[in-house]
């Protein structure tokens, strides 16, 4: 299978195979774009069998325009939802690696009719509220609120700049705080090892999700990525089980 590429838009950079559904849309997370080791593991699997397959990069992100300084939870949502709207058609199992976790849920509850199964790779919904802001320091919150952005160092690289826009917007975007009405087959990937997603968080995630069939799988010594070959077997089997469920 020959795999598409463009811009959606001229802004969202993606790349599809056209195949049997249910599709696969990949989500990816947050500083993270669509050439990552489980984007290219889930497009060669999907082209293997026929399978259709999304993935894409966030504005700001990868080879999409704009700066990823003005992202916000909201903003990359509506990319997802632009995307999911313009280049998938049925039912689709979205695939969503940490902060796409969380923009995964919210594309779920914006689609419910075409949203068949939901795959969480140490999925991080609410992290700038439940997760990033309580571990900055008084000194790291003072210069956002005052500078509107702080530089964090980042063992991937180059700082990440987080802005005072992204902590607000993610608190009008947070999902854990009540019943979160996805009914959906689920199912959550999570290194206990992950030093940026505690292991804890999926099971206030699991928790908090309405739908009965929902399955969390922890990794003992898995760190966040998840992105060794036996974390990439275990996402592609978890896909190949969820099938005969999203046909239905």
């Amino acid at each position: 299978m020959k795999e598409e590429s463009g811009r959606l838009d001229g802004r969202l950079a993606y790349a599809r195979l056209h195949g049997a559904g249910p599709g696969i849309v990949f989500l990816p997370g947050f500083r993270s774009d669509m050439q990552g080791s489980k984007a290219l593991a889930l497009r060669d699997h999907c082209a293997a069998r026929g399978q259709a397959f999304l993935r894409f990069d966030y504005s700001g992100h990868g080879e999409s325009a704009g700066r990823f300084e003005d992202g916000t939870i909201g903003a990359w949502t509506a990319d997802a939802i632009a995307v999911f709207d313009a280049l998938t058609e049925g039912p689709q199992i979205v695939v969503g690696s940490s902060m796409g976790g969380w923009i995964a849920t919210l594309l779920a509850l914006a689609r419910p009719a075409r949203v068949a199964a939901l795959v969480g790779i140490a999925p991080a919904p609410d992290f700038t509220e439940a997760l990033m802001w309580p571990a900055f320091s008084e000194a790291q919150r003072a210069t956002i609120l005052r500078d509107g952005v702080l530089h964090l160092p980042s063992q991937y690289g180059e700082p990440t700049p987080i802005t005072r826009a992204l902590i607000e917007d993610g608190k009008r975007h947070c999902v854990l705080g009540s019943p979160i009405p996805i009914r959906c087959p689920v199912r959550i990937l999570q290194g206990m090892r992950d030093p940026d997603v505690p292991w804890r968080h999926a099971l206030r995630t699991v928790e908090s999700l309405e739908s009965d069939d929902v399955r969390l799988h922890l990794v003992k010594d898995g760190d966040h990525r998840l992105s060794r070959e036996g974390d990439l077997r275990l996402l592609t089997e978890t896909i190949e089980a969820l099938l005969p469920r999203a046909e239905s």
